[in-house]
């Protein structure tokens, strides 16, 4: 039996020299990889108490709806500027070569609804941050952060502190 460690491909160099690629594709297109993602990943909120699983544009919702289905919980897309049809909240954020933004309809999440964020990887963190943001914005309590992926070299945990993170793979570096 693989481990899910074993579907990911890394790819040196790309997109940069120096730079190791995990690609979450390579998971996606094996049907035993993405069934053991999706697994491990539930298995992250088993125990968990929320209302709402929200999933970052656009690997997160990949894996944020077969948890919500699976829950019977509501999901929440968080989507690039410009992409939500109806009134939206927006959360700016730092990139490695300039800004972003990110959104959610303003009346997706109520106040007090407890939140299970997922996304396909966290490196620097500055991308979860902003939809942590978004969320607490909204009046909802953040319970936990899912990854398939973990770059601890990026310190994006650190960055994160005082929230439950938990991630199915973590690799060392970058």
């Amino acid at each position: 039996m693989k481990k899910l460690e074993d579907y990911v491909i890394s790819i040196p160099d790309f997109p940069k020299k120096g730079i190791i690629f995990r690609d979450v594709t390579s998971v996606l297109q094996d049907a035993d990889g993405f069934s053991l993602a999706v697994e491990r990943m539930k298995q992250m909120v088993e125990h968990v108490d929320f209302d709402v699983v929200v999933g970052a544009e656009a690997r997160g919702f990949i894996f944020a709806a077969p948890i919500a289905e699976h829950f019977h919980k509501s999901l929440v897309p968080i989507r690039k500027a410009g992409k939500l049809p109806r009134e939206t909240i927006s959360e700016s954020y730092a990139l490695e070569y300039g800004e972003a933004t990110i959104e959610i309809h303003k009346d997706a999440i109520r106040p007090g609804q407890k939140v299970v964020l997922v996304d396909d990887l966290i490196a620097t963190g500055g991308t979860t941050e902003a939809m942590i943001h978004l969320v607490e914005r909204l009046g909802g309590q953040v319970v936990k952060l899912c990854f398939l992926m973990e770059l601890g070299g990026l310190k994006g945990r650190e960055r994160l502190a005082g929230y439950e993170i938990e991630s199915a793979i973590w690799y060392e570096g970058a």
